[in-house]
């Protein structure tokens, strides 16, 4: 089932949706629980065997093998700050996992005073992580426990891409090069910089930059055909959903479609020139989550399509 829509992490359940119909009427669809009683689950990602790793925002690495959820915890992880919206994020699996059993992992680190996304690669064996390595650290450290970001997806030539939030109090640093909040990062699996980003030769740039001018973004994928997706929340009102093109500015908090939570106008603009625009904003927001492409075979009309989590909404776009 997997195949077809991978899986929607909600509280404290994870459920696979088997969709039978196009209509949205409540008997066209079936809803499998697969695992509950989980912690805050942030994020789903399979073995090569069927097996699912699933993070848990309080600082648990889980295994559901053979369809169950087992209750020891997967070892080795390094210390997370677990705070507000801060813990552990996203798990990803290398192509070569069956020779490498390589996986990488962000998360918090840090205290109330100081604290940053992390990335480490690491080696699985059993249930313990091995050969546990800092390949990414977001500077500056901040002080506040919001925007992390903290996305992964690798593209066709290896490289990582991992999204940081702007922190929620430094929004103004978006637009800055020579820091890494609200940015899409691309390093090398090894943490080294792949020698074609885009900002190497601008002085006082973060080389580890990709593109700039996000709030939180908390998906990214690279489809079959290879563009590169992400999603980001907005403050009240202008969630986006952005094609990533490298180097270029996507506007955060220059332009934007929200408005401050205390209803305050933050910029007067929805666009500048030099400043992408979103392919879709969601006003009200959404609060989007989980995103993955269709690349099953039951429904050739959604070849392609992107499938999105809602957490305001608890629903699927």
């Amino acid at each position: 089932m997997h195949k077809l829509l991978k899986s929607i992490v909600c509280t404290n359940v994870i459920l696979l949706f088997m969709l039978t119909g196009f209509s949205y009427s409540a008997q066209d669809y079936q809803v499998s629980t697969v695992a509950e009683n989980l912690e805050y689950p942030w994020s789903i990602a399979f073995l090569p065997n069927g097996d699912m790793l699933v993070t848990e925002r309080e600082g648990n690495l889980r295994l559901i093998h053979k369809g169950e959820l087992l209750k020891q915890s997967i070892g080795g992880l390094p210390e997370i700050y677990v705070q507000g919206q801060g813990g552990l994020f996203d798990v990803l699996v290398d192509p070569d996992f069956d020779t490498n059993q390589k996986l990488y992992i962000s998360f918090a680190s840090g205290d109330r005073n100081a604290n940053a996304l992390k990335v480490i690669s690491a080696r699985l064996e059993g249930m313990a992580l091995n050969n546990v390595k800092t390949i990414l650290t977001i500077s500056p450290t901040k002080d506040t426990p919001h925007h992390f970001g903290g996305r992964m997806a690798l593209i066709g030539d290896g490289s990582l891409l991992v999204t940081s939030g702007e922190g929620f109090n430094y929004r103004e640093k978006a637009q800055s090069l020579d820091n890494m909040l609200g940015k899409i990062l691309r390093i090398n699996t090894d943490g080294s910089i792949p020698s074609d980003n885009p900002f190497l030769k601008h002085e006082k740039a973060k080389p580890e930059i990709y593109s700039y001018g996000h709030r939180n973004p908390q998906a990214i994928l690279v489809s079959k055909a290879g563009k590169i997706w992400s999603h980001e929340h907005g403050p009240k009102g202008g969630d986006e959903l952005n094609l990533i093109a490298i180097g270029l500015n996507y506007g955060w908090p220059a332009v934007t479609f929200g408005i401050d939570y205390s209803g305050a106008v933050i910029s007067p603009f929805t666009e500048a020139e030099g400043m992408e625009q979103p392919v879709i904003n969601w006003v009200p927001s959404i609060a989007p989550a989980g995103m993955t492409e269709y690349q099953g075979d039951i429904f050739p009309q959604w070849q392609g399509n992107l499938f999105v989590a809602a957490l305001a909404e608890k629903s699927v776009h």
